[in-house]
């Protein structure tokens, strides 16, 4: 057997070959367009818009109109004309993208914290994850998107509105169920110790208003030197879920951060830091799970007030937090549009 034939039989016994198969989503996010995807329009004065093909359908704005017929089978990054022969760039929207635009029913995790999660927290490919709540799958999508395939993500969330809204845009994202996938409805604290085996969980990963409420259950299904990573939106609850995990004595001692992102204007020599930016949109805490029998060690600090009072305890309430009620109409809604999303018809290339 000559040195290039060995070569390339040992690529192909790596998976490095992709020619017979691809990792769940990977088609949705190559080829030309197909009818039911969302596309996004640039024009000539960087205005942007995205809409959802369809047959037949036209974008229309106050200088003309052009019909989804001319996008439809075209590749990723192409230009085209409307009636009146204002261009149009041409793109699939990135995750980040779609995240803040796809539909909802509770706020989303922000791109710029669901990257932090996927890396701080260490989601490995293979990893076993689980979650909650899940919100509209916005840091779903992510964690999948890190286990891969052969991966397992187990979602917890209470609302059924929710589910199905969260269920939509990931079938949407990866062009339809996800291998690794696994979806809940119920308490966390309660089902996650029916669902899982004692010390058989990677990492787990929370984005709920009172995290410390699920010190047992997290302690039991997580594996030792495994991650536990909490998304809380206040200092009120970061204060109490850091005390309570010290107190609880079965893990490392937390670290706390926030990220907050500037874009820049780059336009000649005009180079500045934009007027606006995404600031504070919530804290991370992640800890580590020790080997059951070991006491964590307790650094030396000065002392400080860790008692809570009954003013700190009704901090955390959603009316304190701002977290607004969704009406089951506008639930209802989040979830049809979501839902659709998922119909994308495959159609025959055109030439660009």
């Amino acid at each position: 057997m000559s040195s290039e034939t060995a070569a390339s039989n040992s690529t192909v016994e790596n998976g490095a070959d992709t020619s017979a198969r691809q990792a769940t989503g990977a088609a949705r996010r190559r080829g030309p367009f197909r009818v039911g995807e969302r596309v996004q329009l640039t024009d000539e004065r960087g205005r942007m818009n995205t809409i959802t093909l369809e047959e037949g359908g036209a974008f229309h704005t106050h200088r003309g109109y052009l019909n989804h017929d001319e996008i439809i089978g075209k590749v990723d990054g192409s230009v085209v004309e409307n009636n009146i022969g204002q261009q149009y760039q041409t793109l699939r929207p990135l995750l980040s993208d779609f995240v803040l635009s796809m539909p909802r029913g509770a706020a989303v995790v922000y791109p710029k914290d669901a990257g932090q999660i996927v890396t701080m927290a260490d989601i490995f490919p293979g990893a076993r994850v689980v979650e909650a709540g899940v919100g509209s799958g916005a840091l779903s999508i992510s964690l999948l998107r890190a286990v891969g395939d052969a991966g397992y993500l187990h979602s917890f969330e209470r609302r059924q509105e929710f589910a199905d809204i969260a269920r939509g845009n990931v079938e949407t994202i990866f062009g339809g169920p996800h291998p690794a996938w696994k979806i809940s409805l119920g308490d966390f604290q309660e089902e996650v110790v029916r669902s899982e085996e004692p010390g058989s969980v990677d990492r787990v990963v929370l984005d709920m208003l009172a995290p410390w409420e699920c010190l047992d259950a997290v302690a039991t299904v997580l594996a030792p030197g495994g991650v536990w990573i909490n998304y809380v939106a206040t200092v009120t609850q970061l204060s109490r879920t850091a005390e309570a995990i010290r107190a609880d004595g079965r893990f490392t001692e937390p670290d706390a951060w926030e990220s907050m992102v500037r874009g820049w204007h780059l336009e000649g020599l005009a180079v500045r830091p934009d007027h606006r930016m995404v600031a504070h949109t919530g804290f991370l805490l992640v800890t580590r799970r020790l080997a059951d029998g070991v006491t964590g060690i307790s650094l030396k600090r000065r002392p400080s007030k860790t008692e809570f009072s009954e003013e700190d305890l009704n901090a955390w309430t959603p009316g304190a937090v701002g977290e607004r009620a969704v009406s089951d109409k506008k639930l209802r809604r989040a979830a049809r549009d979501a839902i659709a999303g998922t119909n994308v018809k495959d159609a025959p290339a055109r030439e660009g």
